[in-house]
């Protein structure tokens, strides 16, 4: 019996029949698995415009192997555009929204499998999750990335704009110039070039094999990318025959794969949040030490922008996440005996795998690091621990000790830092800005980005219980937990406060006694909610730590 069946089949379904036929259904269609096209298409972000010509390749596949595709939507938000004012708060909720959208529309029409198709930050996590609560056979097919950009000469992606303004501020460029970088950053659809939240994401989908090889790489204007997606189609409709399901592909292996992908490909900090999201719905426990046992095993293989001068089209023509995995085996830092969506395990879509520039893809014996691109901080100011992208750090800020500027809002640091306030050597504190006391953690590339553009990413340090985007790059620390609306120890940090950061050791600290802590804990006033109404009101009254996610609970 076909899930479907409890909506077409029987003298007792004749009405939802009937509404099926004011569509244009055949009878003939409604006998074939209901596979659900969930895209992400709007004319609001550039990594979804195109997802009409995706989702057409989909359902073309679908139809060849012997099913019936059907089509609806799904939101997103461009982070890019809501970057640096009140609409960032929409970010990281909305991947909830989406979860629960896709859960709806799987669970409200007895679909038998669903093919996601979204392209950027929370869009792909979000999906993913929805699709583990119905558990029917899926396969995540993104829109692909974005061609870099070029100025001067010299390949550039969405980093760069941000930085440029940073740059802008300090006069070390002009107004002409902005101007070629504003045109220039952004060439066409698909998700921002660098390994920024969107193809981080996309790479470890394919790195926990729920989506097919070459998903997080391919351009999203190659022709490849179509033939990708008519596989996808195909690829659901095996799946549907062979009775695998997600759950099947996505469990407690799968998912330290993307972990050890994560450490070698030198994905955004945000992944963290995302996998750690993904495992829960997944009924997977995991915990944020064994991002740094990963860490301590896995090297970093990849800097790709913003942290190098690479791209995903290199990335791409380097061998993708399947050349990756291929030197990662030699390490035996995967488990390859794991379940994908091409029917077959990771160790049999591996053979035919290789490397085939080194440059961009270095290899397992001479990495760019013999540590994971992502740390997890631990100390008294972290006691739930907080993310670094460590690849993105320079080696001089591996290691820093400076005064606390501190700020209790992303809009009072930005606005310091462009009037020149902040000085070498500076530790830069933004707090409420967490899951609850943001609420939901905006992500702050203009911060990071301006320091960049003035010279300081290599002497002054960010550290927040909010998030920073794939884009940053520096000393820029995340996920600071416990937050503080949750009464954190972030919260008693005043200015000029010493801040003790030492990422090798995975600490992070304020020299401060723990008798001082706690007469300024006994003194502390924490502050109540930024929002009080809509729905980022009800989020912020139920969303879990950023140290589990900042799931919903």
């Amino acid at each position: 019996m076909k899930r479907s069946d409890q909506v077409t089949e029987g003298i007792e379904r004749a009405p939802m029949r009937s509404l099926f036929y004011a569509m244009g259904y055949t009878k003939e269609e409604l006998e074939k698995p209901l596979v659900g096209i969930i895209s992400a298409f709007s004319e609001i972000v550039p990594g979804h415009v195109h997802l009409e010509k995706i989702t057409d390749a989909v359902k073309k596949g679908v139809l060849t192997a012997g099913g019936t595709p059907i089509l609806m939507p799904s939101i997103g938000v461009c982070d890019g555009i809501a970057m640096g004012h009140e609409g960032m708060k929409y970010s990281l909720p909305s991947r909830e929204l989406i979860a629960d959208s896709v859960e709806t529309m799987v669970n409200a029409h007895c679909l038998d499998a669903v093919v996601l198709v979204p392209s950027c930050d929370k869009i792909v996590p979000g999906m993913v999750m929805g699709a583990l609560r119905v558990n029917v056979p899926t396969v995540l097919c993104s829109g692909g990335p974005m061609l870099a950009g070029t100025v001067d000469g010299e390949e550039v992606s969405l980093s760069k704009i941000f930085e440029a303004v940073g740059a802008r501020k300090a006069d070390l460029i002009d107004d002409e110039k902005m101007m070629e970088y504003e045109q220039g950053v952004c060439p066409g659809c698909g998700s921002c070039a660098g390994m920024y939240t969107a193809n981080s994401m996309n790479c470890l989908c394919e790195a926990i094999g729920i989506a097919l090889p070459g998903n997080g790489t391919i351009p999203a204007v190659y022709n490849g990318r179509i033939r990708l997606a008519k596989d996808a189609g195909k690829a659901v409709m095996s799946m549907v025959e062979k009775d695998i399901k997600i759950k099947d592909v996505i469990n407690e292996k799968s998912l330290r794969n993307g972990i050890a992908c994560d450490m070698a490909l030198g994905c955004s900090t945000n992944s963290v949040l995302h996998l750690l999201a993904i495992a829960y719905e997944a009924s997977v426990p995991l915990k944020l030490e064994t991002f740094n046992q990963y860490s301590e095993k896995v090297p970093n293989l990849c800097h790709l922008a913003p942290t190098g001068p690479y791209h995903m089209q290199d990335l791409d023509m380097a061998g993708g996440v399947q050349g990756v995995m291929k030197e990662l085996s030699k390490k035996e830092a995967l488990n390859l005996d794991v379940m994908t969506v091409t029917g077959s395990t990771l160790r049999e879509n591996l053979k035919e795998a290789a490397v085939k520039n080194y440059e961009v893809i270095r290899p397992a014996e001479d990495p760019y690091s013999v540590n994971g691109g992502i740390a997890i901080l631990w100390g008294n100011i972290a006691k739930e621990g907080a993310v670094v992208k460590r690849s993105a750090v320079s080696s001089e800020m591996l290691v820093h000790s400076g005064p606390a500027r501190v700020y209790d809002s992303e809009d009072e640091a930005i606005k310091d830092i462009y009037e020149g306030k902040i000085k070498a050597g500076d530790v830069v504190v933004i707090r409420y800005e967490g899951p609850k006391g943001g609420p939901v953690m905006r992500e702050m590339l203009n911060p990071t980005s301006a320091l960049a553009g003035m010279g300081l990413d290599k002497s002054v340090a960010l550290i927040t219980d909010g998030r920073f985007s794939g884009a940053s790059r520096g000393a820029s620390i995340g996920h600071v937990s416990p937050e503080a609306a949750a009464c954190g120890e972030i919260s008693l940090i005043k200015e000029g406060d010493i801040i003790d950061i030492n990422i090798p050791d995975y600490s992070l600290n304020v020299r401060l006694s723990e008798d001082e802590l706690d007469a300024r804990r006994n003194t502390c006033e924490i502050k109540g909610p930024k929002v009080k109404t809509g729905w980022l009101y009800r989020y912020q009254r139920m969303v879990a730590s950023g140290s589990e996610g900042a799931v919903l609970k």
